[in-house]
């Protein structure tokens, strides 16, 4: 699908990386050159990990960085329709489809309205004590309720649109995306969702009994999920990148968010070459 023109740019660049910030600078004279207004100055993917406050609504975000740093500019996107573009400078690089000495042909194709974008489903997520909001936040890849070490398992209630699913014994809980399926689930033996699929996997950590297994679901469902007993350790992690102590009968509401996120693909792009090269998958 070929997006809207691109008028306006911002500049994510990976934390602490000299290499990144130079290609910024020489990224922004570029987009000068060119008529294009920039958005802001080039900002840290760690501000997101800060709080970052004002949405990033640039009509192109230009991603310099890993994996990480595209999950952290997940959460920085507003509520319009950004289009984001991801040079690697991270080592798997899955999600930044780029090559540094691709960057600059790929932004003449952007600009000629010559590019493709995969709308990658995000979920939203709230944790809920007393009734009240304790955090909130939007992933891209999965939302995660992880014992510590030491901890004895966890029980964690499930119920999808009020209808009760199951009480899984388990080190933890998966809710996965379709992105966030080749992450964390994947590790912990759920399945690979295809990217354009709408649907979202519940993953137990290490079951307790072995007939608990992951479970597919619509991505429009409402997932409720009540942590039952009170247990020392017990974190609700967003993307990994965010976490929150959780206590008995906390509950976690997650639904699936307004906001996608819309990766510039490269051309005639394979996904199983993809899962192959970076992932070694079936080798």
């Amino acid at each position: 699908m070929t997006s809207k023109d691109i008028k306006s740019v911002s500049i994510v660049v990976k934390p602490n990386h000299a290499e990144a910030l130079a290609t910024a600078d020489e990224l922004s004279a570029w987009l000068k050159s060119k008529g294009i207004k920039q958005i802001g100055e080039p900002c840290s993917a760690a501000s997101a990990q800060n709080g970052h406050k004002k949405p990033l609504n640039a009509d192109l975000i230009v991603v310099l960085g890993g994996d990480g740093t595209m999950i952290s500019t997940a959460r920085m996107i507003g509520q319009g329709e950004v289009c984001v573009l991801g040079i690697n400078y991270g080592s798997l690089g899955y999600l930044t489809d780029f090559r540094i000495e691709e960057m600059f042909p790929a932004l003449e194709a952007i600009i000629e309205g010559n590019f493709e974008t995969d709308h990658r489903v995000m979920l939203e997520a709230e944790l809920l004590r007393e009734g009240k909001r304790e955090a909130a936040g939007r992933v891209l890849n999965d939302v995660v309720i992880n014992k510590a070490a030491l901890a004895r398992i966890i029980e964690i209630d499930v119920h999808l649109n009020g209808l009760f699913v199951n009480s899984f014994r388990a080190d933890g809980l998966i809710i996965a995306t379709p992105t966030g399926s080749t992450a964390y689930n994947l590790s912990a033996g759920g399945p690979i969702i295809y990217p354009s699929m709408n649907a979202v996997v519940i993953t137990p950590i290490c079951p307790f009994t072995l007939t608990n297994r992951p479970i597919v679901i619509p991505d429009d469902a409402e997932i409720e999920l009540s942590l039952k007993d009170e247990t020392e350790g017990v974190i609700l992690t967003f993307d990994g990148q965010t976490g929150h102590r959780m206590k008995a009968r906390d509950k976690v509401i997650i639904r699936k968010s307004e906001t996608t996120f819309n990766l510039v693909q490269p051309a005639n792009r394979n996904y199983f070459d993809v899962l192959r090269d970076k992932l070694k998958w079936g080798r």
